[in-house]
């Protein structure tokens, strides 16, 4: 195997591309979409699909999402901006879960042999629509962070996406509403969407704390099951006279 193929060296690659995107990140600014508005001359359509694409590579780069959210309410309203959020939050997921499976994968599955991890990998793989549409509903871990832990499991690509386009939409509307109408921080709008971001928070932590004890409790079935039984201690036999 060539050095450029081998595990370690196409971990060092994600690593530096990641690293790259946050500084990237730093020098454009995404948060002066909230300020200056998408460039002008582009229809209305065309820009909501390049939004998303930009969507999609923002949260690969490890933009927040609830600052993207916000400026596609702001940007284009609740009818195009909640569609081009949730299209970005499956391509940004897609690429960062590829770029997971392709570049770290192979490096980093030998080093899951923690009993939380183990539990967690033989959850993905058997129940990977539940477990990740649970993550994107009550979104205690981040998007950028559950992407990459997930390319590193078990879980299929179908379930993934899946879960995440319909995981994802009652937060991503919650602030694409927020977004639309924050010229009006006394609208019902605005009001109903940040109780809404309030209580997922909240709900995620509870979530999250209940995951964690089924995820111990599973841990721990793992160690009973690989608990190794000692084999019975003959005695030796004493001979007559």
């Amino acid at each position: 195997m060539s050095l450029l193929l081998a595990p370690w060296a196409r971990l060092s690659l994600l690593v530096v591309l990641l690293a790259a995107s946050g500084v990237g990140v730093l020098v454009y600014e995404p948060q002066r979409l909230l300020s200056q508005g998408w460039p002008p001359g582009l229809p209305v359509g065309a820009a909501a699909v390049l939004f998303a694409v930009a969507y999609g590579l923002g949260t690969a780069a490890l933009v927040p999402r609830p600052l993207l959210n916000l400026a596609a309410g702001a940007l284009f309203g609740i009818p195009l901006g909640l569609p081009a959020a949730v299209a970005g939050s499956v391509i940004g997921a897609g690429i960062s879960f590829g770029m997971g499976r392709v570049l770290g994968r192979d490096a980093l599955r030998p080093l899951m042999r923690g009993r939380w991890l183990r539990a967690a990998d033989e959850q993905l793989a058997k129940h990977g629509f539940r477990s990740m549409l649970a993550v994107r509903i009550f979104p205690g871990l981040p998007f950028a962070a559950a992407n990459y832990c997930a390319a590193m499991s078990r879980c299929g690509w179908l379930p993934f996406l899946s879960a995440t386009a319909l995981g994802v939409v009652p937060n991503t509307a919650a602030y694409v509403v927020a977004g639309a109408s924050a010229d009006s921080p006394d609208s019902p709008a605005f009001l109903f969407s940040s109780a809404f971001i309030a209580v997922s928070v909240a709900a995620a932590a509870v979530v999250g704390w209940r995951g964690r004890r089924r995820l111990a409790a599973s841990a721990a079935r793992t160690a009973g099951d690989q608990v190794p039984v000692p084999a019975p201690v003959v005695g030796a036999g004493v001979s007559g006279a």
